[in-house]
């Protein structure tokens, strides 16, 4: 400032600089050297950060962050909000959106039947389209690349015969875009997913009863004939019976290896102590699954189980049978309430039991994760199974059927199920694949399924968990923002992903959601004019993002400093009088 001008104290122009925000506090600090420190204050941040984004004060500055005012501008000027690039190739609603870990291709599934794979330049262009419709498929719905980008793993609905649909996974070669296999997925909300780089996991539904099931999982062999559908090189990985008509569906696989080497670390202990777990299950252990069941009120319509003291399942089986027969059973019992308890004595006497020691003790591991959802009150999926895959099962070579059984272990148990008390609409890992984000509507406090073909209704907030698949504890409150709308019977899948530092949602309300990982806030709205079925961060750089929608179109978008580093490379067309004189010297 001018040498006649008094000069305020810093910590006067501090506190005037307080009742500012971010922009005038950065317009101020273009006025003198003065003005400038105290615009740089780390206190001043750190009050202009909390205020601003409406973080809690109790969660700490993010681990990589330098200081508050690069953090304020992080999360200003990194997120993908701008709407660079809209991609109208599509037909009908783009359901699916996948990118190949090197982030230089992705594909689009949609309800037009067909999968597209993109060039991701500096302008997005359309390289090839597959069309399923003459292999009898009704629309393509997931995608997903294997691990080196070779191959791409493309889910659909298959119409079969009598117009009973199922689904069906097709492989489809990068370096020529020929379909190298197709292998049947029932049901087709299995989606399918890569173990490894050849070889990826199905499934199969068996109907026991009105209400029970059985779903098998199996491992193929990418590479097979396009017409061998009956002799597939295959190997059965495990088999778990379903009960009150749920299945298993959303199948993934998380890699244990990358634990050691997190992205982020989500469990300080402020956010912490604030967050509401859910009830997590071990069923290696019958007195922690007790305890850690939810109080509900007994269901006086329904038989209890019978409870010698130690009396084994057969016998238990055997003793409900005589019961009925002789009419010593009371209150008379549905049909439905008879199967689910004649399948929850059976499995008892005929299921393997859980692994040991789920947790990887050690910290060069190459345990898997098979992670899926499932249920056991009701169709609607409300639970999260996870099943650790052994090395001997992470190749078709072998037996068929698998490692052999003994006669008592006819089904595979769950080595760890997580409760979610409500519709299970989405799931992504992060990563690292250390963190679990979980899409869900709730369902009422308290309330109890006594027809599991009636589910109950489910809220039309989305709740978006994290679950610490090191711990198999939740880390996180849950995000909000995102709503929904479908009932529990018309319910479908939003698909979500996680990148570095953000995670990312569509809806039904017409909008993609983008939060921050570390502070757990929301900090973009992404428009469409329809529902927004998925999104995709790029692999290599979070700054992108793209979202589907069934408005049939995929919007691009990334962040403003993105865009401002874009339009500087472009080289900027001359101006006419300048081009003029130019050609008038020559």
């Amino acid at each position: 400032m001018d040498a006649g001008c008094p000069r305020l104290p810093d910590t006067v122009l501090f506190e005037i600089f307080l009742y500012l925000d971010h922009a005038d506090v950065l317009s101020v600090g273009l006025v003198c050297q003065q003005w400038r420190a105290v615009a740089r204050d780390e206190f001043l941040w750190k009050e202009l950060f909390y205020r601003y984004y409406r973080v809690s004060r109790d969660v700490p500055r993010h681990p990589g962050a330098v200081s508050w005012y690069d953090e304020f501008q992080r999360l200003y000027d990194t997120i993908p909000c701008v709407e660079v690039q809209a991609l109208k190739e599509h037909n009908d609603q783009v359901l699916h959106l996948s990118f190949s870990h090197s982030g230089c291709l992705f594909a689009s599934c949609s309800k037009d039947c067909t999968v597209k794979i993109w060039s991701n330049d500096l302008d997005i262009s359309l390289q090839h389209s597959s069309n399923m419709r003459p292999y009898n498929w009704s629309y393509t719905q997931f995608s997903q690349f294997n691990s080196d980008d070779s191959l791409l793993l493309v889910s659909g609905v298959f119409v079969g015969p009598h117009n009973s649909s199922s689904g069906e996974i097709a492989v489809i070669s990068m370096e020529n875009f020929t379909l190298l296999s197709r292998v049947r997925n029932k049901p087709y909300d299995v989606f399918g997913c890569w173990l490894n780089e050849t070889n990826l996991i199905s499934g199969n539904l068996h109907r026991i009863g009105r209400i029970t099931s059985c779903s098998v999982l199996w491992l193929n062999n990418a590479f097979q004939g396009i017409e061998s559908e009956n002799v597939n090189v295959v190997k059965r990985l495990f088999k778990i019976q379903n009960l009150n008509a749920s299945t298993i569906r959303t199948v993934m696989v998380a890699d244990c290896s990358r634990y050691d080497s997190p992205d982020l670390l989500l469990d300080y202990e402020e956010q912490l102590a604030a967050s509401s777990t859910c009830p997590i299950f071990d069923l290696g252990s019958d007195s922690e699954e007790e305890e850690a069941k939810p109080k509900l009120p007994p269901e006086p319509a329904v038989q209890e189980l019978p409870d010698a003291g130690g009396v084994p399942a057969e016998h238990g089986l055997q003793q409900l049978f005589d019961d009925i027969m002789e009419g010593r059973v009371g209150p008379a019992m549905t049909e439905t309430e008879l199967e689910t308890k004649v399948a929850e004595l059976f499995v008892r006497n005929r299921t393997k039991p859980p692994e040991p020691n789920l947790l990887p003790m050690d910290s060069n591991s190459k345990t898997k994760y098979l992670i899926f959802t499932t249920g056991c009150l009701t169709y609607s999926p409300h639970q999260i199974g996870i099943k650790r895959i052994l090395p001997h099962q992470m190749t078709t070579a072998g037996p068929v059927l698998g490692e052999e059984r003994r006669s008592d272990e006819f089904f595979d148990s769950l080595d760890h199920v997580i409760d979610i008390h409500g519709h299970i609409i989405g799931m992504g890992l992060s990563p690292d694949h250390r963190y679990l984000y979980v899409n869900s509507r709730a369902w009422p406090r308290d309330c109890v399924i006594s027809d599991p073909m009636q589910p109950p209704p489910i809220a039309e907030e989305i709740d978006l968990h994290v679950f610490d698949l090191k711990t198999m504890k939740e880390v996180k409150r849950a995000l909000r923002a995102h709503r929904a709308y479908t009932p529990n019977e018309e319910c479908f899948f939003i698909f979500l992903d996680v990148s570095r530092d953000f995670v990312a949602s569509g809806a039904e309300d017409r909008h993609g959601y983008i939060w921050d990982r570390h502070y757990n806030i929301c900090l973009a709205k992404l428009q469409h004019d329809n529902v927004v079925n998925s999104v995709a961060f790029s692999p290599v750089e979070q700054e992108l993002l793209l979202t589907a929608s069934d408005d049939t179109t995929i919007k691009v978008w990334r962040s403003p400093r993105a865009v401002r580093i874009r339009q500087a490379r472009r080289p900027r067309p001359r101006k006419l009088l300048f081009s003029w004189l130019m050609n008038q010297k020559s």
